[in-house]
């Protein structure tokens, strides 16, 4: 039998047996008693809740006659100014009333109906400033007009409307007191209506509880005697009569439940005892006996489950969990080594690395001792990747691993050093973890053995690549103390040895710290600036080959009140890099075309204005919105600004960058390629380029302006003015190269030979002494004072 099977012919009838005793005897014991209990019940609450409208009734009635007894009514009825009894007399009457009533927020009424049932004051406690008296107050006026009764009271219980306690009295108008019979036509109705609020909340709870409503009429309805039902008198004419429905007639079980549950309690103990019993012997025990097993190989106690030998499903039960945990010591130590090692190099990946690292550094602080990490990058690996494809990489890769782990482990061990760690970080990324003693010289032997491996290049299949490697160094605990520091640390060493040069290793140094210092200063400095305290404009001159100044070029520079003068191709990357040159670039904009026609007063209408901006920019549509508000802002012609791209940056336009551009040059601003040759350029790029200006990079000036390569010079500049773009040539700081550029047909000139970037100040008295100079020469414009220019220049200019 299946312990299924088992369980079920055990179990199911001992339970059902008790349920069914206990459910039968509660309903034959108690049955009957619960229904009386219940009526009892109800005819309690209907008596409590005619206890509560009679005191309600009451109240009503001293209500009235403490209103009357008082002066306000006496004297409100008396007064023949109507002004005055309608606003003083009324408000001393309303205030009496409020006086009278315990709670504020209570619905109370008070009127006086003039014999002709006209009102003649109406009050009422709500928030209805325009409240008037109900219609079926006032048919109950009528009806006691009509009628022969000098006071009254009734409970008005329609549930389309308010439900009041009414209470009413004939009063004479003279005597204040209760008229004779045959006087009542000239008699004044007063009235009190209170809505009995507890009366209320009392009906609302029974109705809810027994989900109906109570019915109010003159005499008690018959009802039948096995019925939930009950009436009780409010008044001599007044019965409430509640009648629970059908599904309610049993009235409250919440004694039968009890028993129920009691019952069903004492059965279910009785049932779980003989369980107990019958499940240790068959099931518990064999599974109490296999967890034992189980638990013992999880806390590694045993290394394997035994098998019982038992029958029937526990015995099999054993040997499918034995057979389980064996594939999966087999499945999780293929798994540990698969999630522990670099799939291509075979060597440890990263949180190998990092798993084991962070145990050696933790020993190696705590016990005294240093421990040296080298990050190892692989330089042109990308060049040589591409180049040659993925396969001649990932080839290159497992190589490298191998020899370097060859050359690395025969140190250690010549050493006897600790194992050292190495592993695979990234793509051309590898690391490797020594212990060894402090300035012992294993550091500098193993980087020279690694960097000996790329000596002649790499060989790979009998090729050599130009790859080398760039390698940086830190030292636990010198250079830090924790992994994530150190490997900052040698990172940052290992980016100094590529810009050293490459093919190099480079310790972390203090230097190398104080330039991080330096780059998280600029960039909490970034974060906080004030641009307009800060941060300033300088223009630097562009001229023309007959020497007038055509155009300026905005330069910006930042005085720190705590870094000092930081340059711009030091804090611009840093701005770049961290999304934190929106606000530079927008001021920038903003505070040049706010200065320009101090600039067009110095050289002319047309001036030139140049604006360098972020890249990063032009991915933005809206900047191209801000040029055009800022022009039309400050009142400026957007055909006499240009703005200033890199050539690095304008090689790698997509669609949306030039779409941007277009957008631009369309609503008239000129776009300048700055730095042109500074990068690499093809013919076919200079013929797509985007621009109204092309401006000549300092390091090309430097190495075209001379006789021998004149001929390409002129070459370069025909071509760009073929594509009817201007040339500018920048860095002329020499005469000579002001004499090779105007040959080659250049355009416009920029250089410290004209002039240094100067605020416009300084830029006022540069052009007032450059104009004076002009005039003092008879003719022969130079455009630098205390400079001499080359021979065969002076014509120019």
């Amino acid at each position: 039998m299946t312990l299924g099977k088992r369980a079920f012919f055990l179990i199911f009838p001992v339970v059902l047996a008790g349920y069914l005793l206990a459910a039968v005897s509660a309903y034959v014991a108690q049955g009957h008693s619960v229904l009386a209990l219940e009526r009892a019940r109800l005819s309690q609450q209907l008596d409590h809740i005619a206890a509560i409208f009679r005191s309600e009734v009451a109240q009503s009635r001293s209500f009235l006659y403490s209103i009357l007894e008082g002066n306000a009514v006496r004297l409100f009825v008396s007064e023949t100014d109507e002004a005055y009894r309608n606003n003083a007399l009324s408000l001393r009457l309303q205030q009496s009333i409020g006086s009278l009533s315990d709670d504020p927020k209570k619905f109370v009424s008070f009127a006086i109906l003039n014999p002709d049932l006209s009102t003649g004051y109406y009050f009422e406690n709500s928030d209805d400033p325009f409240a008037e008296i109900g219609e079926a107050q006032f048919s109950l006026a009528r009806r006691l007009t009509g009628g022969s009764q000098l006071r009254d009271w009734t409970f008005l219980h329609d549930v389309q409307t308010r439900q009041l306690i009414v209470y009413s009295e004939f009063i004479d108008p003279v005597t204040f007191s209760r008229p004779l019979p045959s006087a009542k036509t000239g008699a004044l109705l007063v009235q009190v209506a209170i809505e009995p609020t507890q009366f209320l909340e009392m009906q609302k709870t029974l109705q809810a509880e027994y989900e109906t409503e109570i019915e109010f009429d003159t005499a008690p309805l018959l009802v039948a005697r096995e019925d939930l039902s009950a009436s009780v008198r409010l008044a001599p004419s007044v019965f409430a009569t509640l009648s629970a429905p059908e599904n309610r007639q049993s009235g409250n079980m919440d004694q039968l439940k009890l028993l129920l549950g009691f019952g069903a309690l004492t059965m279910s103990l009785v049932s779980v005892g003989l369980m107990i019993v019958l499940i240790r012997r068959f099931i518990t025990n064999p599974i109490s006996a296999l967890d034992l097993q189980v638990t013992a190989v999880m806390n590694g106690t045993n290394d394997g489950i035994r098998e019982t030998g038992a029958a029937g499903e526990i015995g099999r039960l054993t040997g499918n969990i034995k057979q389980l945990h064996d594939q999966s010591q087999r499945a999780l130590k293929l798994v540990q080594h698969a999630s522990w090692t670099d799939t291509l190099t075979g060597i440890s990946n990263r949180g190998h690395f990092n798993t084991l690292a962070a145990d050696i550094i933790h020993d190696v602080i705590t016990e005294g001792r240093h421990c040296s990490l080298l990050f190892i990058d692989i330089d042109n690996f990308k060049f040589v990747n591409d180049k040659y494809g993925h396969e001649v990489g990932d080839e290159l890769l497992k190589m490298l691993a191998a020899r370097i782990e060859a050359a690395v482990g025969a140190i250690v061990i010549r050493r006897a050093l600790a194992p050292m760690v190495i592993a695979r970080l990234s793509g051309d990324e590898f690391a490797i973890l020594l212990q060894s003693t402090h300035r012992d010289g294993t550091i500098r032997e193993t980087c020279d053995a690694v960097l000996a491996l790329f000596s002649n290049g790499f060989e790979v299949r009998g090729k050599h690549y130009p790859v080398t490697a760039s390698i940086g160094v830190a030292i636990c605990p010198t250079d830090a103390t924790n992994l994530a520091e150190l490997v900052s640390n040698a990172d940052a060493a290992m980016y100094q040895a590529k810009t050293n040069g490459k093919n190099r290793s480079s310790r972390f140094s203090r230097a190398l710290q104080d330039k991080r210092d330096r780059v998280r200063h600029i960039q909490e400095e970034l974060r906080l600036v004030d641009p307009d305290e800060q941060f300033h404009l300088v223009y630097m001159p562009i001229v023309d080959a007959g020497g007038k100044v055509t155009g300026c070029e905005a330069l910006l520079r930042w005085v720190s009140p705590v870094l000092g003068n930081v340059t711009p191709d030091e804090f611009v990357p840093i701005a770049e890099s961290n999304g934190l040159f929106t606000k530079i670039d927008w001021w920038v904009i903003n505070r040049a075309m706010s200065e320009h026609n101090r600039l067009k007063a110095l050289f002319g209408q047309e001036t030139v204005l140049a604006i360098n901006i972020s890249s990063a920019e032009l991915h933005s549509k809206s900047i191209s919105d801000y040029f055009v508000s800022c022009a039309q802002t400050h009142g400026l012609d957007p055909r006499i600004i240009e703005i200033e791209l890199t050539e690095t940056y304008a090689v790698k336009l997509g669609d949306q960058l030039h779409r941007n551009i277009e957008s631009l040059r369309e609503r008239g601003f000129r776009i300048s390629i700055d730095d042109f040759g500074a990068g690499y350029t093809s013919v076919q790029q200079i013929i797509e380029y985007t621009a109204d200006t092309i401006k000549l990079d300092r390091a090309l000036v430097d190495n075209l302006a001379n006789e021998e390569s004149l001929p390409a010079l002129k070459a370069m500049i025909a071509l760009c003015h073929a594509q009817d773009m201007a040339v500018v040539g920048e860095g002329v700081d020499t005469s000579e190269k002001l004499a090779m550029l105007t040959a080659a047909g250049c355009d416009h000139f920029q250089g410290y030979l004209i002039s240094k970037p100067q605020t416009l100040s300084d830029l006022a008295i540069w052009a007032l002494k450059r104009t004076a100079e002009i005039n003092g020469h008879d003719g022969d414009r130079i455009l630098v004072s205390d400079r001499k220019r080359r021979a065969g220049t002076s014509d120019l200019f």
